[in-house]
């Protein structure tokens, strides 16, 4: 078989700091939906695959979960990181959480987990979130008139929502966020620990190092939070491996606060730099709930995930081999001219708005409940209290083809 004709534009998915530069970005992937929606590339260091960048071809990839498997490529990794991570995991060291897993075995472990998402769930924790939500918010004035918004505040909520949940002590609360900018922060200058796969892997070693030891507290004092739900689960009668173990708490302790905070701060800089918006929220504030909604469309905090064809088939009529990997653009399918009107306007009454962001199917984000909720609280306590907001400096976005957004929003504001 001949080996497909690459689009230019599709280099932007294999490229770190596409993800730090929208307008680049966003252009390459209007580009891509109007003319190559099923497009090839191959970009070294990372090993080819196709790039998914329409609405309903996602949608329909997720749906085909027996046909598109998340093993062996679960999300875009160069081809050196990809043969590290399968030679870690054969050893029994490596990373293997809900998003690595195929059904069967991925239901059961997700429902291990599961009840602490649910709506009772929730209910029961949105006093204590709401509580929470006005102390950051009544940081933000304290520290004020001017913070760095990502830094300040939309890390350390989202942080110290799920690490209670989880069951973490508060003094190890900065140890979790470091740990998480290293795992997520691999292609960003700033974030990375070191510059090899060693080094990157040693982060993943002091999460298991520390999580191993709250297993073992955990199996042999049960509390109630999600850490004795973990280290107590059991798969058809015998309990979860260490790997699984482990890497249960590495997903919650880290997409369980991180994302949210891509979402919150990407949200305030949307409301910023649409001050109608912000007073039209302002105004009618039961439109929290679309506006909400519409923040995480518009920052699309997890980019992409991978699925790999367990059968030949065809995506809009390319053929797809057995074997060949799809890259699932979520941010591109958020843009769909076809599905959203007028998507790049930022619309806090947006409805409807089938944004792809929490994913889709049975792989749809575990916690996006919580992350809704949380981001809810938080708006609901700041917006009625700003009485003034704006820049005093460029926002800088992190390089990424996985997980990021905003790492600094320099912010000047007043707060009743």
């Amino acid at each position: 078989m001949s080996t497909p004709t690459m689009d230019e534009a599709a280099k932007v998915l294999a490229d770190p700091t596409a993800y730090a530069d929208e307008p680049r970005l966003h252009a390459s992937l209007a580009h891509l939906r109007a003319n190559n929606p099923v497009a090839w590339v191959d970009n070294p260091p990372y090993r080819p695959f196709w790039a998914i960048t329409k609405h309903a071809d996602i949608m329909a990839i997720e749906r085909a979960n027996a046909l598109f498997l998340s093993e062996p490529r679960p999300l875009l990794a160069t081809a050196e990181a990809d043969d590290f991570a399968k030679a870690q995991l054969e050893a029994g060291m490596g990373l293997r959480t809900l998003i690595h897993m195929d059904d069967p075995h991925h239901r059961k472990v997700r429902a291990i987990g599961a009840d602490w998402f649910r709506p009772k769930a929730m209910r029961d924790l949105k006093v204590r979130v709401d509580e929470l939500a006005k102390r950051y918010v009544d940081r933000m004035r304290d520290i004020g008139p001017e913070c760095d918004f990502v830094t300040e505040i939309a890390v350390n909520f989202p942080l110290y929502v799920i690490m209670s949940l989880l069951g973490v002590p508060e003094e190890d609360f900065p140890r979790m966020h470091k740990l998480t900018q290293e795992i997520f922060g691999g292609d960003d200058e700033e974030y990375k620990r070191g510059n090899t796969l060693e080094e990157q892997m040693a982060v993943l070693l002091d999460f298991f190092d520390y999580f191993s030891k709250l297993t073992a507290s955990r199996r042999e004092h049960p509390t109630e939070d999600l850490a004795s739900a973990i280290a107590n689960g059991r798969i058809d009668g015998e309990p979860l491996s260490d790997v699984d173990t482990a890497s249960y708490y590495v997903i919650v302790a880290t997409a369980g606060h991180d994302t949210t905070k891509d979402a919150i701060s990407g949200g305030l800089l949307a409301l910023i730099e649409n001050p109608g918006e912000l007073e039209r929220l302002r105004n009618s504030m039961d439109l929290m709930p679309t506006a909400v909604e519409e923040m995480i469309r518009w920052t699309t905090p997890v980019k992409e995930f991978m699925r790999t064809a367990a059968d030949d088939t065809d995506v809009r009529g390319v053929p797809i081999a057995k074997g060949e990997s799809v890259y699932l653009a979520y941010v591109s399918g958020n843009r769909d001219e076809e599905i959203f009107d007028e998507p790049f306007r930022f619309d806090v009454g947006r409805d409807p708005n089938k944004h792809l962001a929490f994913g889709y199917g049975v792989h749809f984000c575990l916690g996006a409940a919580l992350a809704r909720m949380e981001m809810n609280s938080l708006f609901t306590e700041l917006v009625p209290r700003l009485e003034s907001i704006e820049l005093t400096g460029e926002p800088e976005l992190s390089s990424t083809v996985f997980v990021g957004g905003l790492k600094h929003l320099p912010i000047r504001y007043s707060l009743r």
